[in-house]
């Protein structure tokens, strides 16, 4: 590289699939790479991936899947983002903003009108940033064995479409939280 060349911008990339394996390729061996399972619940796997290598090596990730969502009396379906991962060593980059502006730009071709998340309450100012919103109302979603659970996380929104408005009242997610 020569004195005026920058490395290249990072590319963020579909991913065919997201493994334990490339999980813990950006984050590590750790028992809560997360930092969600005081929570105690159990979560779905995201069906789209998006990630961005540095060499050889996966040091973002975020992922989504389409879910069925009541709000207020609303019937509809929101795009679930989840699995938003940054390796330690790479934060501050804006890695996450452009993995998740990525995912986010495939999910306004998904149909729903918008896009959730559950975030730890450190997290919130991060995806304010980004363009997200915290809900006031609590959100239930589903757990084994037929239980209702009122989500302990932050859950966040965001537009996928100029003319979507949410509707406020309480959110029910009809399936486990991603």
């Amino acid at each position: 590289m020569t004195e005026n060349q920058s490395p290249a911008a990072p590319t963020v990339v579909r991913l065919p699939q997201y493994t334990k394996a490339d999980q813990r390729e950006i984050l590590g061996n750790g028992d809560d790479p997360f930092g969600v399972a005081s929570a105690g619940l159990t979560w779905l796997p995201k069906e789209e991936h998006f990630g961005i290598r540095h060499g050889d090596r996966l040091v973002a990730h975020t992922g989504l899947l389409r879910l069925p969502v009541a709000t207020g009396d609303v019937k509809t379906e929101v795009v679930g983002v989840g699995g938003v991962a940054v390796a330690p060593d790479m934060q501050g980059r804006g890695l996450a903003r452009l993995v998740v502006t990525a995912a986010l730009e495939h999910a306004r071709t998904l149909g729903p009108r918008h896009a959730l998340l559950f975030c730890r309450p450190p997290l919130v100012p991060l995806y304010q940033r980004l363009g997200w919103h915290p809900l006031d109302d609590d959100v239930l979603v589903e757990q084994p064995e037929a239980r209702l659970v009122t989500m302990p996380l932050r859950t966040m929104v965001t537009p996928l479409h100029d003319d979507a408005r949410w509707h406020p009242g309480p959110v029910r997610l009809f399936s486990l939280p991603m």
